[in-house]
């Protein structure tokens, strides 16, 4: 009798999960992350709208960026066009810089670049600040206090992520393209008309199409993974430094898996 209880126990024990732990916390993370995704979709579109917080958060993560981003964007200009021009030089183009500066910077480095930084930046920010507000219960306490914490916290962040990491995409290709210039001018004397003339030649609206999709995606992929951990971190003190850490992983990951992406459906319509 004692055998057969203890096999009726044991066989609950198994069938409490459907596959195994491990797959079914797989599939429900999935299921949260789908869910949490389209919650924002369904909150981004009906008021109150928090305009407010919105241009605030817009602040965190546009302009508090921009020394970063400013010295890394003008740094990278300078160290892609060295690297560069011993390979040109060696066949004798080095008059092709500007126009392989401007489309590496143009295509890939720059959106690139911006959102690894803002990834650091931003996405370790918001996953523990969240995570801070949920193990303090401050987020409970909105939800008492018949504030919309999603709406409040993670709408607005999502939304200055979407809306700035273009803007600082842009700021740093042109700072990008700076820094070349003046390289190539202390090398090759090359004007400022010249060389811009040639940046623009090389690149096409398709390019500027891309960059800029690059970049909205990016900056929603930042801001809603650093939002998705934060809020739903756990674990006290601990859990607000994981939030922070795994925000920054995740999303530095989810970026590369973007680019590629989006760069094999590029590559595919310029081919038609």
């Amino acid at each position: 009798m004692d055998q057969s209880n203890n096999k009726t126990e044991n066989n609950t024990r198994t069938r409490r999960y459907f596959i195994s732990r491990r797959v079914d916390r797989f599939f429900m993370e999935v299921y949260r992350v789908w869910a949490f995704n389209a919650r924002f979709f369904r909150e981004v579109f009906f008021p109150p709208y928090e305009f407010r917080e919105v241009i605030k958060q817009c602040y965190e993560v546009g302009v508090r960026s921009l020394p970063l981003i400013s010295i890394t964007g003008f740094i990278i200009g300078i160290v892609f066009t060295n690297q560069s021009r011993p390979s040109l030089a060696d066949f004798g183009a080095t008059s092709l810089l500007p126009a392989l500066i401007s489309v590496a910077i143009v295509r890939a480095m720059g959106p690139l670049v911006t959102a690894i930084i803002a990834a650091g930046r931003v996405g370790s920010s918001i996953g523990a600040e969240l995570g801070s507000m949920r193990v303090t219960e401050q987020i409970d306490a909105m939800e008492v206090s018949a504030t919309n914490p999603f709406k409040f916290l993670v709408v607005t962040r999502v939304l200055a992520t979407t809306f700035m990491i273009p803007a600082l995409t842009m700021y740093t290709t042109l700072v990008s393209l700076l820094g070349g210039y003046l390289n190539v001018h202390q090398n090759e004397q090359t004007t400022i008309i010249t060389f811009f003339n040639q940046v623009f030649d090389a690149i096409t609206f398709l390019d500027i199409i891309a960059s800029s999709v690059k970049s909205v995606l990016f900056g929603y992929t930042i801001g809603m993974v650093g939002c998705y951990k934060g809020f739903y971190s756990s674990k006290g003190t601990e859990g607000v430094g994981k939030a922070a850490n795994t925000s920054v992983v995740t999303a530095m990951f989810l970026l590369f898996i973007e680019e590629l992406i989006v760069m094999q459906i590029i590559n595919a319509i310029r081919g038609i």
